[in-house]
């Protein structure tokens, strides 16, 4: 086997297993959802699919909160996860950055949705209005000129938009092989790690 093949395989591989492991997971206290963590991917990749994304931004939606499976946070609450950025070394193993930065740049965007679009706001479950104010609240004038110039920053805003209309109880969706099956497929590509920060970040 080629050894980048055999790269991509192990990587599917760790993947399946980290949602095999804690998909079924809720989140807890203040940041309480209404469905387990599997569920909310494979709503939100279908809902990507239902947009006609490309495979890139599908395969982002499924992995945005991977970062919750790969650490643990003994501080729970009361600060923020940063789990934007926790999987970003084991997705860019075998992804480039279509994958990759619209996933770094979710919680972000969320911000970035916040400060410009007033009626976002008053949509996001009290899950996600108690983790803003943990990710830095809304952007600031100059953090929205920034974002805005971003190459990701509009796949990242559908992402969220995405993102926060997961949450759907028993909502019926593709199993999660179907979406594993679209990682293998996505051919990987050089990740570039680029420095510009917002905020607490370095986002390329």
């Amino acid at each position: 086997m080629d050894p980048s093949t055999e790269l991509r395989t192990g990587l599917i591989e760790r993947i399946a297993q980290l949602f095999a492991e804690h998909g079924a997971s809720a989140y807890e206290g203040a940041r309480r959802e209404s469905v387990s963590a599997l569920e909310h991917a494979l709503q939100c990749a279908q809902l990507a699919e239902w947009a006609n994304a490309d495979a890139s931004l599908v395969a982002a939606a499924l992995l945005h909160d991977m970062g919750h499976f790969v650490a643990v946070d003994s501080e729970g609450d009361a600060i923020d996860d940063v789990h934007e950025l926790r999987a970003l070394p084991l997705l860019a193993e075998g992804f480039g950055a279509a994958v990759v930065e619209p996933v770094r740049l979710h919680v972000q965007a969320k911000r970035y949705l916040v400060a410009t679009e007033w009626a976002y706001g008053a949509r996001l479950s009290p899950a996600s209005v108690h983790s803003l104010q943990l990710q830095g609240g809304p952007m600031s004038p100059d953090e929205v000129q920034l974002f805005e110039t971003l190459p990701f920053a509009q796949a990242a805003v559908m992402l969220r938009r995405w993102d926060d209309l997961a949450k759907e109880p028993r909502k019926r969706t593709p199993p999660l092989d179907y979406y594993l099956a679209l990682l293998a497929e996505l051919q990987q590509q050089p990740f570039v790690d680029s420095k510009i920060g917002i905020g607490s970040l370095s986002i390329a």
